[in-house]
């Protein structure tokens, strides 16, 4: 159905063409997955576009061609592709806030494809999106059809991207990062639903993915791509028994299912007294229960995992531990203070013993900020006002030092964040928390958007921190492979509450509770164990 044969792609940066792509090549059958795997900045996401057409205005097919049944995509018009794009091939993007409009029902919007790939009329379009948000998995289909992208869940809206890109009933689809981001359940839910799309109706799909346990589970081919150039491609089989290219080599040994589980004397810790200890706390939102009575300690120098789907009540939770949110009853102490009995102003010498990691930190830097000033902020509201050149000549050294932690070198301090990699932006962000030297970090979803090698190389990095400093860790996360990895302790939440909590191994390996069970069932990357 698809051949992209020698494929070469340029970007202009100042007149000048900066490749991007070298010489890709792939083919794809009717009903067939071929995930597309590698780094940042590998090319995978800009082969899935040139495969549509949709290079940003600096983008140039350099040479070879891409072939569509009998068409050659790569001499198409903007008419040819009008035509074609939605139609024949489709795009389900990889960010649905992103993607859809807010300003509009979601019902209206992929109704925007069916007029512009149907004959149908105003009714019948109506009713088309009603079957198609069925076929998606949605139950009340005519609320859905009336929502604003606000009023759904991530996993929703990714479920209103999938029914717009399938409304015109496409042969090839382009699945950028369709899941990423999303919980184990609902990743699934979204998998299932594209695996269902090519067996029913022999759709093909490039699935652009960072997360190697989606390719193994979802994909027939798997091609992994390395600085623009497609290094290897296989069956799962293959990629993860017999990799030949010492990049390949390198990305299957960083999967989390992949890496030795490290042996952790869990009765030590045990013996240590709590950092925190939370009793039946509860949190609402008005008439909402966000948090319902949950209990639980984490003891110094330990990593407490809590874990759940959206909307689960983990990340109010951390919130409720950092003084962000007041509980609405219970009882939490850090670090031996009762901080529900603390104002703002009683919790602010709490702070420096207290810090977070936030899932994506870019949208936690200042922009006009270079990486000096982020890892500074910190400091700077704990002293008293002083001239800026005075202070910075006092903060130099610890600066220096919170970036050498993060094992960044100082020449660091004078970039921008928009020049770092998201790897290289997490380690600020660690350096950040690190530099008013806490005893506790909370983590939330820290590697989630990273891709596996990046992640390992985080995940390692926070091990040689805790053993170096003490550090206590509440690790928020919907990777459950990264959990098991790292964790003493893990509790699952549910609707608010803690259904099952005990030592990683119980949980994992003897999961009691249905809910939990059900969490690990989803995994992706389940294929692994066994390849």
């Amino acid at each position: 159905m698809l051949v992209v044969e020698n494929l070469n792609v340029a970007y202009k940066v100042n007149r000048r063409l900066k490749p991007t792509l070298h010489d890709v090549s792939f083919s794809i059958a009717p009903g067939e997955v071929v995930a597309l795997v590698g780094g940042s900045g590998s090319g995978k996401t800009t082969t899935g576009h040139a495969i549509l057409g949709l290079l940003s205005e600096n983008g140039h097919v350099t040479g070879g061609k891409i072939m569509f049944r009998d068409q050659v995509l790569t001499e198409l018009s903007p008419k040819g592709w009008r035509s074609l794009r939605g139609r024949a091939v489709s795009l389900i993007p990889q960010d649905p806030t992103v993607s859809l409009d807010p300003l509009r029902r979601v019902g209206e919007q992929v109704e925007d494809m069916l007029s512009l790939h149907s004959n149908l009329d105003a009714a019948q379009h109506r009713q088309r999106v009603y079957e198609l948000f069925e076929t998606v998995g949605f139950r009340d289909v005519e609320l859905r059809y009336r929502q604003y992208p606000h009023e759904l869940s991530g996993g929703m809206k990714q479920r209103v991207l999938i029914a717009s890109a399938i409304a015109g009933e496409p042969d090839l689809i382009i699945a950028d990062e369709p899941t990423s981001g999303l919980d184990a359940t609902v990743q699934k839910q979204v998998l299932d639903l594209i695996s269902d799309l090519c067996r029913r109706s022999r759709t093909a799909v490039v699935l652009v993915t960072h997360d190697l346990g989606v390719a193994a589970d979802r994909a027939d081919q798997i091609g992994v791509m390395e600085h623009g150039r497609l290094v290897e491609v296989g069956t799962p089989d293959q990629i993860f028994n017999s990799p030949q290219h010492p990049y390949t080599k390198r990305l299957v040994g960083a999967v989390p299912s992949r890496v030795a589980v490290p042996v952790r004397d869990v009765a030590a810790v045990e013996k240590r007294e709590p950092a925190i200890t939370v009793t039946d706390l509860h949190k609402s939102y008005g008439d909402i229960e966000a948090v319902a009575g949950t209990s639980f300690e984490v003891r110094h120098g330990e990593t407490f995992s809590i874990v759940g789907e959206s909307g689960s009540g983990k990340s109010t939770t951390a919130r409720v531990l950092l003084g962000l949110t007041e509980a609405t009853s219970g009882s939490v102490s850090v670090l031996g203070k009762d901080i529900t009995q603390l104002d703002r102003r009683g919790y602010r010498p709490l702070r420096q013993d207290i810090q977070i990691v936030y899932q994506n930190p870019y949208s936690s830097f200042d922009p006009r900020f270079d990486v000096f000033d982020v890892v500074e902020e910190p400091l700077r509201a704990f002293q008293p006002p002083q001239l800026p050149w005075k202070r910075k000549k006092a903060n130099r050294d610890r600066i220096v030092a919170a970036l050498e932690a993060a094992a960044l070198p100082p020449s660091f301090a004078d970039l921008h964040p928009a020049e770092l990699s998201g790897g290289q932006r997490q380690r600020v962000a660690i350096a950040r928390a690190l530099v008013v030297e806490p005893k506790i970090l909370v983590l939330d979803e820290p590697i989630s958007a990273l891709d596996v090698s990046v992640a390992a190389q985080i995940l390692q990095l926070l091990e040689n921190l805790q053993k170096e400093r003490g550090l206590t860790y509440v690790f928020i996360s919907h990777d459950l492979a990264v959990v098991r990895a790292i964790s003493d302790h893990v509790a699952v939440m549910q609707n608010g509450q803690i259904v099952e909590q005990g030592s990683a191994d119980d949980v994992f390996s003897r999961p009691s509770s249905p809910y939990t069970q059900k969490l690990l069932a989803a995994i992706a990357g389940q294929k692994l164990v066994h390849l």
